[in-house]
């Protein structure tokens, strides 16, 4: 049976499901529009054959139970369901085609059990195949094979794509590891498939059912070594390779890369951090056939050197094994060169090997990069990728050439790598006497066929396409030999830089930046993952999406942590980008921030600080015996910032006590500091950053400061990096170095250490602040050094650590939206739980603000510290604990955010409608008073309104800003400082607030005005 096409599901259904999921379904259309895709850049031609890809749920499965539910549901009410994991193939596995529910298991991703005795491992099969390795390499154990797409790739993905990767050499398909495998079939029973049983499941895409749990087969874990090798040849590399299988040399993986491939990635983009290239020393690959032997260190390989250099093959530097090793995952970095690529994925037996390369070099006339990996049953996966650009129309034409390669596969006794809904006429081939077998399970157990629909059997007209291609291959080849595109330029288009849309279509959609993104798993949807923020890009680009408001906040929503660009395949500048959207929507377009950094600007302005403080204080802090060491000028100047000024004082206390008892001279700025300006950058005000910079530069300079040395790590990314950019910009000239407080006091331990007094026997757990190692410098150490100088301390490193640690969620999170800030800050502190740590240390004011706010929030019974502080108590300082402090200074921001929100602010201009109504002029004051009155006139005023409103309040709020300040106040419990500030804050950001947050209040506001007109 076919199932129907489900793009809605009825109210009914909805509330069923949200019933039963709860959070963990997503309804909305934009988000929903995210898993409409998978990998593939598909040609427009292909989009309109395969129609509408939408899906009308998303529903993230978190236990088996809940696929059971999911699937009992799906079938009382026929719906398709379609299972989705990292969504880092190009098969079309996981396209809804028919709508339905995209059923995401990625929160299936628990290690269940480790036994490395009979080295065998259990898992749920959302598990991301990097993470595994890691976990097992904790106990001593490793994975046979892995897949080149590790980082975000799944193991039971693995098993419903069917594929080979490096280990294939040696343990063959990845299948060939699973030992047993749990799967919610299609009608919601649960079954286990063991030994033969296992053929009914590989490579069938999900559509035999939902699969929950692997047993796998792993191996000890050992050191191995690689040899990188060039071969002038195919026939060179294969001659190699067969005479390795034939004297049985021990060997790992085999893995290659062709000239072309070669040459590209010599060519490819450098890795940029802050305009500096942080490859500098790649190495350079010979144009050539490249090709990687690895083996387990302990293997006798005596006779590997003779059978590559026999056949013709040169042994190359060790700087290029080790790069090569190194960039496992990186493949795809040549798509830079791209934007988009055309792929052909095939299988060749070794034996025909090099004739398929020189078939492919006679037949098509587009380069063809192909990456190459040998397996145990002698056959060879080639991924064919011919440079294109997906917005030419010539795209359509040179797709053909996939339908080329491949058939000189099938000439070769070879076939497509996968079937899936694209080569589903090719089914025959791929599974061979399988097929029959995975028909008659799809009978038996999904009889209303709602279990990724056409992933087996196909479409219809694309078959058809497909087939007819294949019958008329030549003529499509001879049209898609004279389809290449020149070098392909982005110009600025529809308020994206030019540098970002490129960006947007060489993103290869690998999804090796979503599952460490804090904004999505903070918030759990693939919108808001870096990959989602690409994909919009270019939807938007092609007329399909709009960039409103809503998507400027997903662009703000960005913490900056640089986990994307660490993380990223084609090692693309993503921060940057997002810092330039921000700079594009906010600072250019006047789209509007989101709303308390307008009162932290207004703040800033006026009193220089994000805190709504007052300057005179700024300083207060200072130990009256530091105060009277501090130079009024000196070489080295101690920047404290705003948090560490207002609220966390043991912060800046800690820092100053430290730096006089390693005898270190400095001055400071006393009240004339300001904020470094990172919130106005990341809020995108562009302007407000500016004024504080030069400020804060010309202060410094007065001072005849060359180091700052700051506490927080955000000061130190903008006076070491940010600051020098901008100068450079603005023709400012610099000459400022900046430091980190642990970077100067670990060269001066040696006159420290002894002084060292209280003992701390605490077990205590470090936090690496993003914008101090993975995001600024990369300054892991010193911090490390100087907390371990504490006498008793017992240390403990978090599971994500230096360049994969985990970001807190401050501060944007915290603004946008405090509870996925709550949220991140506490799976960060869970971390510390799980090390038995009494303490999470950190040296950046806003993470531990973020940690105490958190903790309290979360109910979680751990403390968060400073460094500075916990050094300068076991100095012998009395530096008092802020937590109490810190917590209720976050009470008035945490209130003001929610009041901002346009519901909240509804509210509040409801209760300020008498108000309003008198404001405005008599002759509006009397045509409002007719809807009253005179029948049809409420009807009147709804479309009247969003016209109305943003003429009338420039002119009502300046009238009825006394009476809002006081409502305000009765929802927002303040400080008296706060409060003395408020009507000078308040009109400035309502000013800039109005035009912008207008068009989401006024659709709330005006039914309760037409209320409020009609009863009083």
């Amino acid at each position: 049976m076919t199932v129907k096409k489900v793009p809605e599901l009825s109210e009914v259904q909805k509330t069923e499901l949200s019933e039963l999921f709860g959070e963990r379904v997503n309804l909305d259309k934009r988000d929903r529009h995210y898993y409409n895709h998978d990998i593939g850049a598909l040609p427009p031609l292909v989009k309109k054959v395969i129609g509408n890809t939408d899906p009308a749920a998303v529903v993230k499965i978190r236990t088996e139970e809940d696929a059971v539910k999911l699937l009992e549901f799906a079938n009382r009410h026929k719906i398709p369901v379609v299972p989705r994991a990292g969504a880092s193939s190009g098969y079309g596995g996981v396209m809804p085609t028919k709508g339905g529910i995209v059923a995401d298991v990625t929160l299936l991703n628990k290690i269940i059990s480790v036994n490395p005795e009979e080295q065998k491992v259990v898992v749920q099969s959302g598990i991301i195949w990097e993470k595994l390795e890691r976990k097992l390499k904790e106990q001593g154990i490793s994975v046979r094979a892995i897949p080149s797409s590790a980082p975000s790739s799944t193991v039971g993905g693995w098993l419903a794509q069917s594929g080979a990767g490096y280990g294939s050499y040696e343990f063959g398909w990845g299948h060939e590891s699973m030992e047993k495998v749990r799967v919610v079939l299609p009608n919601g029973k649960i079954k286990e498939f063991s030994g033969p049983e296992l053929r009914k499941l590989i490579g069938t895409m999900g559509a035999t059912g939902i699969i929950t749990e692997i047993t796998l087969k792993v191996q000890k874990l050992e050191e191995r070594k690689a040899v990188s090798t060039s071969f002038p040849d195919a026939s060179a590399m294969k001659k190699a390779i067969e005479t390795i299988r034939k004297n049985k040399i021990p060997l790992w993986s085999i893995s290659f890369l062709n000239p072309e491939w070669a040459d590209m990635k010599n060519k490819s983009p450098q890795k940029i951090h802050y305009g500096e290239i942080v490859d500098k020393n790649r190495p350079v690959l010979p144009v050539a056939y490249v090709c990687t032997f690895m083996y387990p260190a302990s293997r006798d390989v005596s006779g590997l050197t003779e059978a590559i250099e026999s056949a013709g093959g040169t042994i190359l530097p060790e700087e290029i094994a080790k790069h090569e090793t190194e960039e496992w995952f990186k493949s795809m970095k040549v798509k830079r060169l791209g934007p988009s690529f055309i792929p052909a994925e095939i299988l060749v037996p070794l034996e025909k090997m090099d004739t398929a390369f020189e078939e492919i070099k006679k037949r098509i006339k587009l380069p063809v990069l192909t990456e190459g990996m040998v397996i145990s049953d002698g056959y060879v996966v080639l991924l064919c990728f011919m440079r294109h650009s997906e917005r030419s129309l010539l795209f359509n034409t040179a797709f053909a050439l996939s339908l080329s390669i491949l058939k000189i596969a099938e000439e070769n006794g070879g076939r497509a790598y996968s079937s899936g809904l694209f080569f589903a006429s090719k089914k025959q081939s791929v599974f061979g006497d399988r097929l029959s077998e995975i028909e008659a399970l799809k009978k038996e157990f999904d009889p209303n066929g709602i279990m990724n629909p056409e992933t087996l059997e196909g479409k219809g007209l694309l078959n058809t396409a497909v087939s007819l291609g294949s019958s008329f291959e030549p003529m499509g080849r001879l049209v898609g030999n004279m389809s290449g595109i020149g070098e392909v330029k982005f110009k600025d288009e529809k308020e994206i830089p030019a540098e970002v849309a490129e960006l947007a279509y060489s993103c290869s959609q690998c999804g090796y930046c979503v599952s460490e993104c804090d904004q999505y798993y903070g918030r759990g949807w693939e919108s808001q993952s870096p990959r989602g923020k690409w994909f919009f890009i270019k939807e938007y680009l092609a007329g399909r999406e709009k960039l409103d408001q809503r998507q400027a906040n997903t662009f703000l929503a960005c913490t900056t942590c640089q986990m994307c660009d660490a993380r990223c395949e084609l090692d693309m500048p993503i921060e940057h980008a997002w810092m330039t959207m921000r700079g594009k929507l906010i600072d250019e377009e006047k789209k509007m921030t989101f709303p308390p950094f307008e009162i932290m600007a207004a703040s800033l302005l006026k009193e220089r600080n994000i805190w709504a403080n007052l300057s005179k204080d700024r300083d207060k802090w200072i130990p009256d015996d530091i105060r009277a060491k501090m130079k009024d000028k000196a070489e080295y100047a101690y920047f404290a910032g705003c948090t560490a000024s207002f609220v966390e004082k043991d912060v800046a206390v800690g820092a100053v006590r430290m730096l006089d008892d390693a005898e270190v001279e400095f001055t400071g700025l006393g009240d004339k500091e300001a904020c470094c300006g990172i919130p106005m950058l990341v809020a995108g005000k562009w302007d407000v950053f500016e004024k504080i910079m030069r400020m804060n530069v010309a202060n410094m300079k007065k001072r005849g400061v060359k180091t700052v040395i700051t506490s927080c790590p955000a000061c130190w990314l903008m006076w070491h990096t940010v600051y020098p950019q901008w100068a450079e910009k603005l023709g400012i000239e610099y000459g400022l170095e900046a430091k980190h407080y642990s970077e100067v006091l670990v060269e001066r331990l040696d006159v420290l250490k002894p002084k060292f007094k209280k003992p701390l026997n605490k077990v205590v757990a470090w936090h690496d602040s993003c914008h101090l190692g993975r995001a600024g410098g990369k300054v892991y150490e010193p911090p490390r050094e100087l907390l371990k100088a504490i006498p008793g301390l017992q240390f403990r490193e978090l599971e994500y650590n230096r360049e994969q640690a985990h970001c807190c969620g401050s501060v944007v999170s915290l603004i946008a939206e405090p509870p996925v800030a709550y949220k991140l800050g506490g799976m960060r502190l869970q971390e510390a739980v799980d090390v038995n740590a009494d303490i999470l240390a950190a040296l950046c004011p806003c993470c531990t603000v973020q940690f105490r706010v958190a903790a309290e929030k979360n109910n979680m019974k751990i403390e968060s510290q400073d460094l500075g502080a916990l050094v300068a108590r076991s100095l012998g300082h009395d530096i008092p604990d802020s937590t109490n402090f810190a917590l209720q200074s976050w009470v008035p921001f945490e209130k003001m955010i929610d009041l901002m929100q346009p519901e909240n602010m509804t509210d509040l201009m409801v209760e300020l409608l008498p108000e309003m109504m008198a404001a405005m002029p008599a002759p509006l004051q009397t045509m409002m008073k007719m809807v009253k009155y005179v029948p049809g006139m409420d009807a009147m005023m709804k479309p009247m309104m969003p016209i109305m409103m943003p003429k009338l309040m420039p002119t009502v709020m300046p009238k009825v800003m006394p009476d809002m300040l006081k409502a305000v106040e009765r929802r927002v419990p303040m400080p008296d400082y706060m409060k003395e500030q408020l009507p000078d804050l308040m009109p400035k950001a309502m000013d800039n607030l109005m035009p912008n947050m207008l068009p989401e209040i006024i659709p709330l506001l005006t039914p309760r005005m037409i209320e409020y007109i009609k009863t009083h």
